[in-house]
């Protein structure tokens, strides 16, 4: 099974950051956050990556191609130009990078892809955010399910504390309650290459015409997951996942 990714986005709400790189290039402990989705995949055997680039997204390309070097130890012989590679811990991912157009939306990029990913399921997430996902529960909810698509749907939890108030006075305090008891779309997909026929061009939000068109027709399967989900659009966000990495328990990490 491959996954395409997103990758093309400004992250505006990051310009700290994204002035220099692409938002899935933002690191979490010395690692860009593309690399911890890609691992959370790999986990489950899925390890054939198809990377949407829009912004700067050059840097990926560079990245990705001194990756095997920086992961390796080596010798040049600078005699003979010759390089020798004693021991890697390159992961054995196959990587296919595609320029999407800068402008393009979120649907467009999709459509712009199908062409690598073949006639097979696949996966479909952004480039922003980690889960403790169970990814084959996911694709076996999406196989039983028949739809062409299955969205993740995840209820995080509210960003600040919520008062217990009765008769006037506090009664009590719950640290950052779960939401409202909304499902949001938490963004790992499953689908098929069908989809491709509900998205118009490059101006196609996916989130929009082709997601409401397939729930208006029966064919979005919600997969619902209560477990960790966090996704990294401020440097809030960014320090939170960051923190949780520094300790060693970070919830995504699963190899």
């Amino acid at each position: 099974m491959k996954v395409v990714i997103l990758a093309g986005g400004l992250g505006s709400r990051l310009s700290e950051e994204t002035t220099v790189k692409p938002k899935p290039m933002v690191e979490i402990g010395g690692k860009p956050m593309l690399w911890h989705i890609m691992k959370i995949y790999a986990a489950y055997g899925i390890d054939d990556f198809i990377v949407c680039l829009g912004y700067k997204g050059y840097v990926i390309k560079e990245w990705f191609a001194n990756y095997a070097l920086h992961t390796s130890d080596v010798t040049f012989d600078l005699r003979t130009g010759d390089m020798e590679v004693h021991h890697s811990t390159t992961e054995p991912w196959r990587v296919t990078l595609v320029e999407t157009g800068e402008a393009t939306m979120t649907g467009g990029r999709l459509k712009r892809v199908l062409p690598y990913v073949g006639d097979d399921t696949f996966c479909f997430t952004y480039g922003d955010g980690l889960s403790d996902l169970d990814l084959d529960a996911l694709r076996n909810h999406h196989r039983t399910s028949g739809a062409l698509a299955t969205v993740t749907a995840v209820s995080p939890a509210g960003r600040f504390g919520a008062l217990e108030i009765d008769d006037g006075r506090v009664r009590g305090f719950r640290e950052k309650p779960q939401g409202d008891g909304a499902w949001i779309n938490g963004g790992f997909f499953v689908l098929e290459p069908g989809v491709g026929d509900y998205i118009e061009g490059d101006h196609t939000v996916w989130e929009r015409e082709p997601m409401e068109r397939l729930a208006a027709e029966g064919q979005l399967a919600p997969f619902r997951h209560t477990g960790f989900w966090q996704a990294m659009d401020t440097l809030r966000e960014r320090h939170l996942l960051e923190d949780l990495w520094a300790s060693g328990e970070a919830p995504w990490r699963r190899w």
